[in-house]
């Protein structure tokens, strides 16, 4: 370990210097790897801005790389992230765009970027809207998604009241919250009581999970729009931009 800490820095000022193959560095004797040690560590107190620059270009390629892993998993999941049947549809179903939302009903900021679909789902109507439970938080999310894939199965053109009702209500969310919710949007819950046990139950939220993971996703809410995975709640301005670049290539059209 101490070698590798003494010589990483070295390293990597090397490479930023131009110096030849670094793998040599292995052949240096103890005397010369002092000497360069004693070097590189003048040059970075003298130049520090060499390691925010090496920082920054590191950053860009790891972002560069995974926004091609996420175009990779996109297009090899299209159907299912975009066209599942297990997915509840809204907006536009032959929309030029479409906005994936991953969700949890345990998760605050999905509760604030509800808003921000909702408003969306109002104005653009260009816009196919396509909502994933992914209850990641607790066992309570767990429950209420249960309950959400029973109540789609059940009726899906009554899944939007149900769904601004459990997350846009007070308190952690779970089967009795997300029950409470169903009867207010009109649905038969001893129906859904049965349907959480059903198989489609299981294989739908194991649909999703499996999506995230093949996507990076590792939190809600989580948006997939056109070829771009979106991770966080970046705002109303920000997944309009987003869905501007899915639509026109810009951030505005």
């Amino acid at each position: 370990m101490r070698c590798f800490r003494l010589l990483a820095p070295a390293l990597i000022a090397l490479a930023a210097l131009g110096a030849p193959n670094v793998a040599s560095a292995q052949s240096f004797s103890d005397a010369q790897r002092s000497d360069i040690e004693a070097i590189v560590k003048n040059y970075l107190i003298a130049h520090p801005e060499v390691l925010e620059e090496a920082m920054n270009e590191l950053n860009k390629r790891q972002a560069a790389a995974e926004e091609q892993k996420h175009q990779e998993s996109i297009a090899k999941n299209a159907d299912t992230i975009f066209n599942s049947p297990r997915g509840v549809t809204l907006g536009n179903k032959d929309g030029d765009v479409t906005f994936v939302e991953f969700f949890d009903y345990n998760c605050g900021y999905c509760k604030r970027a509800m808003a921000d679909m909702l408003d969306l789902l109002k104005n653009d109507h260009r816009l196919k809207v396509v909502l994933k439970e992914f209850p990641v938080l607790s066992e309570g999310s767990v429950e209420a998604a249960k309950v959400a894939v029973a109540a789609r199965m059940q009726d899906p053109n009554r899944y939007l009241d149900f769904h601004t009702k459990l997350l846009g209500g007070r308190g952690p969310a779970d089967k009795a919250r997300a029950m409470a919710a169903a009867k207010d949007a009109g649905y038969d819950t001893a129906k859904i009581e049965k349907d959480m046990q059903s198989p489609e139950v299981k294989a739908t939220i194991e649909e999703n999970f499996k999506l995230a993971e093949e996507m990076g996703m590792n939190g809600t809410p989580s948006y997939v729009i056109g070829k771009q995975v979106v991770v966080g709640a970046v705002g109303l301005d920000g997944l309009k931009e987003k869905i501007g670049i899915a639509r026109c290539g810009k951030a505005t059209c």
